[in-house]
């Protein structure tokens, strides 16, 4: 009982010490912002920090609790972009009250992507490592070319849709373009905001971090270590990779959502929404350490940050960028690495100075 008493309170101090983090980086940036020691270039890069952290902590709800490998995320966050953004344009002169709008865009982006993580559990469940990363990939680019020849109006009589192009719409003459194929969606509102992106970022961490130590998070851990022993104790496979894979998906949404309200224009691009993206998230969730949350936060704030600084050095900024990420990888992953950290690491050198002073 204590040693369950003690495991509980130090995973207690370590969830708290990553809501502490976020909060504390918050609180540092905004005050630089009151205090006018941002530039523009820093302040523009605040909001997209949050959207790749909570990518980099759903993804590793996948990668790193579930065990499995899904390059599919990029496509739940374009679904939750393009939900969320057509319900802001939709309903925008219905709901005034733009708090209540954006928190309604947040929510059916999420419940969207959730939907769409859902559908796609159910068929590919029993699929693992690279099959199921090639299925969650296909998914991606499936998404993305689809919304490229969508076209979706509004007009007196209702939404009309088409995949041709917008005469095909058929609508009245006040009738108004939402959806534009390659286009995308336009003129929507920029109400994402850094402290409403640390807020969605926390609670992507809270569920996330519930999710793990609870008993549904139990059980989707030991379909990572050992499937078929989990099988054979009783526990439902299907139903555990299913939620985690929905729970998932809708935080990549809620991350979508987020990104529609930052910029007045969304198209589904490969630079945007492409395999590419996908593999960044990736890139991330490796580099911030497998099933760490906390890594993931930390890693995809350092590592999306950093090209962007050094756009100064012009073509050298990527191959400097490639080299931290190679020098990263060794480091974290390196036996020897891994040794050298745990002899210096702060925690040990305090227990040891702890012991000089009893003695």
């Amino acid at each position: 009982m204590d040693e369950m008493g003690k495991k509980f309170d130090k995973t207690v101090k370590n969830n708290a010490v990553t809501y502490i983090m976020v909060i504390v980086a918050w609180l540092v940036m905004m005050a630089l912002q009151q205090a006018g020691m941002l530039n523009s270039s820093t302040t523009g890069l605040l909001v997209p920090v949050c959207i790749y952290s909570i990518m980099a902590v759903s993804l590793n709800l996948t990668v790193g609790i579930l065990g499995d490998l899904s390059l599919g995320q990029a496509g739940f966050m374009c679904v939750g972009a393009f939900a969320s953004a057509f319900f802001t344009n939709l309903v925008q002169d219905s709901i005034t009250f733009t708090p209540l709008r954006f928190t309604l865009a947040i929510l059916i982006g999420a419940l969207v992507a959730g939907v769409f993580g859902l559908l796609i559990g159910i068929p590919v469940l029993r699929l693992s490592g690279d099959y199921l990363a090639i299925v969650t990939l296909a998914f991606g680019e499936i998404i993305k070319n689809f919304l490229n020849i969508l076209y979706v109006g509004k007009d007196s009589h209702g939404l009309h849709v088409s995949i041709k192009d917008t005469m095909s719409l058929g609508m009245e003459p006040d009738g108004v373009v939402i959806i534009k194929g390659a286009q995308g969606i336009t003129g929507t509102s920029r109400d994402a905001t850094f402290t409403i992106g640390i807020i969605l970022l926390l609670i992507s961490l809270f569920i996330v971090l519930r999710l793990v130590q609870s008993r549904d998070g139990r059980a989707i851990r030991s379909i990572r270590d050992n499937r078929i022993a989990a099988e054979s104790i009783g526990i439902n496979i299907t139903k555990y990779k299913l939620l985690a894979l929905t729970v998932s998906a809708a935080i990549a949404g809620m991350a979508g959502a987020l990104y529609a309200h930052n910029y007045n224009s969304l198209a589904a691009t490969s630079a945007k929404f492409g395999y590419n993206m996908s593999i960044m998230i990736l890139v991330f969730v490796v580099l911030g350490g497998i099933g760490n949350i906390r890594g993931s936060v930390i890693a995809a704030t350092l590592l999306y940050v950093l090209p962007e600084k050094l756009r100064f050095l012009q073509s050298y900024r990527m191959l400097i960028y490639a080299v931290v990420l190679i020098v990263v990888m060794l480091f974290s992953w390196s036996p020897k690495a891994r040794d050298f950290r745990e002899r210096y690491s702060l925690k040990r050198l305090i227990h040891k100075n702890t012991a000089k002073e009893a003695e």
